[in-house]
């Protein structure tokens, strides 16, 4: 079922209404707002910091004594800070933002605030808050990404993502909103064969304008229409849409032949937003309105001009819990070229993310690494995590477990690994002071020992 684009915007603008999200407000904004120059646009930023700064140091008492210690309260107060003045304070990384959530969360922000909890592939669960400015920033930020592809509200769209085991009435009636506004939701948390020759089928069906997942599902989901010599037809498509993590150069490649269409990626994450979108032409351009990067080394100092190092963060529609200078642990390079479509947003000239792994449950399902993710991120009491599938039936936990760890929790683990994988599966649970990164110095929060079949397996090398 799809409906008019006219009618599936009107449903849409109506539900953000109704939920007191000011998206169409913001989306006016900033298509306004992208045409500045750039000291126009770096303006504009130094108007939102203060206002977040002024929101932080009346709420959260937590960024409130950091204001006073680096002698900015009283500049904040007169709405005089810079953005220079912003590297006076102290970064803050996911444990500041994990232990002091009660000092940070501001309850009673307009509009109400919605709990909500991550491990993405920082293998760190976090729990935090967040308000409707920023639930109608992301939507909006994603909505003029959309647009510099042609793609208009509206429009069909279709999205590689995740799902839970079994649907429940709440996910039924999401599924009818779903259509209701021209998005079709396939679960990236099942990619059997036989699911992905039906979501090729869905697909050629639903004949999209977008197409948006994550980076390595949408690339398995284009490796097994090549193994299934499946021929694409979809002549509305305008992008394929990526996310989640890295986007290799391969993995492009095989998308755009596969589905005929420019691949765009995206970055950002649930803690700090959606904060970057590709442009046509390859550059990748910040949502400069709602984010400030700074790009610092290991010591916490700049980098040089184009130069990589770790993006830290500011959230600029982040008042119900406030990111300020927030270690993202992601690892990028800022651009000094102008945005070449004309607009005044900052170019970041390259991000490095965090792979993730896929699994492989006992029945042949492929499933991405966040299905497992999903499950230990949910589950109090632990600290900090690491999965290693040693085959179809046995997975090893490691486990760092906080003050909340206990059999419940252990049981939840093993119950929620085994909905995921198969109630066979052995799940060996280690718990541990620490878990060490690679050799190569990076994290991998879940790794699969299990060969994908045939020429899938290179979607995960």
């Amino acid at each position: 079922m799809s409906v008019p684009a006219w009618f599936a915007r009107s449903v849409y603008r109506a539900q953000e209404a109704a939920m007191h999200r000011p998206t169409f407000t913001m989306l006016a904004e900033l298509e306004r707002t992208q045409w500045l120059s750039r000291e126009g646009i770096e303006a504009y930023q130094t108007q939102r910091l203060n206002q977040l700064l002024a929101s932080a140091l009346a709420h959260s008492p937590w960024h409130a004594d950091h204001l006073r210690v680096a002698g900015l309260d009283a500049a904040t107060r007169a709405g005089a800070v810079t953005l220079d003045d912003l590297s006076r304070l102290p970064t803050m990384n996911k444990r500041d933002a994990r232990d002091n959530v009660e000092k940070l969360a501001w309850r009673e922000a307009p509009g109400g605030v919605f709990k909500y909890t991550t491990g993405g592939s920082s293998g760190e669960p976090l729990i935090f808050y967040f308000g409707r400015e920023r639930q109608a920033s992301d939507a909006a930020g994603r909505m003029r990404a959309r647009r510099w592809w042609g793609v208009q509200p509206g429009e069909r769209e279709a999205y590689l993502w995740g799902a839970p085991v079994e649907l429940d009435k709440t996910d039924r009636i999401k599924t009818l909103r779903d259509r209701l506004v021209n998005q079709m939701v396939l679960n990236a948390f099942a990619m059997s064969p036989e699911h992905m020759d039906d979501y090729l089928d869905a697909l050629q069906a639903w004949q999209p304008r977008c197409l948006y997942g994550y980076a390595s599902s949408v690339a398995l989901l284009a490796a097994h229409a090549e193994v299934r010599r499946r021929t694409l037809r979809l002549p509305q498509l305008r992008v394929v849409c990526t996310t989640g993590e890295p986007l290799y150069p391969h993995q492009r490649e095989l998308i755009a032949r596969v589905f005929g269409a420019p691949v765009a990626n995206e970055f950002g994450s649930r803690d700090i937003g959606f904060t970057a979108h590709e442009a046509p032409g390859g550059q990748m351009l910040l949502m400069s309105e709602s984010h400030i990067i700074e790009v610092l080394d290991e010591a916490g100092q700049p980098v040089a001009p184009g130069e990589a190092g770790e993006a830290v963060v500011t959230g600029l529609t982040s008042a119900a819990q406030p990111f300020i200078r927030y270690r993202t642990g992601d690892v990028l390079r800022l651009s000094s070229e102008p945005a070449a479509g004309g607009q005044g947003l900052h170019v970041i000239a390259e991000v490095t993310g965090r792979q993730t792994d896929f699994v492989v449950a006992a029945d042949g399902r492929v499933m991405h690494a966040l299905a497992v993710i999903y499950v230990l991120r949910a589950v109090p009491g632990i600290a900090q995590f690491k999965c290693i599938q040693h085959a179809l039936d046995r997975m090893e936990v490691q486990i760092v477990p906080d003050v909340d760890w206990n059999e419940a929790a252990r049981e939840a683990v093993i119950a929620g690994l085994r909905a995921r994988l198969g109630n066979a599966l052995q799940v060996d649970l280690r718990m541990l002071d620490d878990i060490p990164p690679e050799a190569s110095g990076k994290h991998r929060y879940v790794v699969s020992h299990v060969p994908l079949a045939g020429a899938l397996k290179l979607i995960a090398d």
